[in-house]
C-alpha cells in the first residue's frame, strides 16, 4: 500500500492569520504523524519562504510559524509558487534553506498521485 500524501496549498498570510495558521498547523501535525506532506506557499503566504518573515507572524494561542515550518521540513517539503515568487521579486537565492520554487505543473502532478489528498487554505 502506498504511503498517504497530503498536498496543502496555503493562499493566506498575515491578511487572514487564522486560515494561514491552520494550514501550517495541519501540515506540521501531518508530518509529525508520518504522513508525507507537501506544503505550497501561494499568494500572501509566499512571504513566509523568506528568512525571518515567519517570526513576524503573530496569532494568539497559535504555535509559532518558525516552529511549524521546522516540523514540516523535518517530515515533508515546502514549495513556493513560481508566479507568486516572481510577483514579489523572490528568487531561489532569497528563500529559506530547503524551500524550492516550482509551478502549477508540479503541484498538479503531486495532487493527482494515488493516495494523495489535496487541501487548500
Amino acid at each position: 500500500m502506498a504511503k498517504k500524501k497530503l498536498v496543502i496549498k496555503v493562499t493566506a498570510g498575515a491578511d487572514a492569520p487564522e486560515r494561514c495558521s491552520q494550514a501550517f498547523t495541519v501540515a506540521a501535525v501531518a508530518a509529525a504523524s508520518g504522513v508525507e506532506v507537501s506544503l505550497w506557499l501561494t499568494g500572501e503566504s509566499a512571504w513566509f519562504a523568506l528568512p525571518g518573515k515567519a517570526a513576524e507572524f503573530e496569532l494568539p494561542h497559535a504555535a509559532p510559524l518558525p516552529d511549524l515550518i521546522e516540523g514540516i521540513q523535518a517530515g515533508g517539503r515546502i514549495t513556493l509558487c513560481t508566479q507568486c515568487a516572481a510577483r514579489r521579486g523572490i528568487t531561489e537565492d532569497d528563500v529559506l534553506e530547503g524551500v524550492r520554487i516550482a509551478g502549477a505543473q508540479v503541484f498538479v502532478s503531486e495532487a493527482v498521485q494515488d493516495e494523495a489528498q489535496a487541501l487548500v487554505y
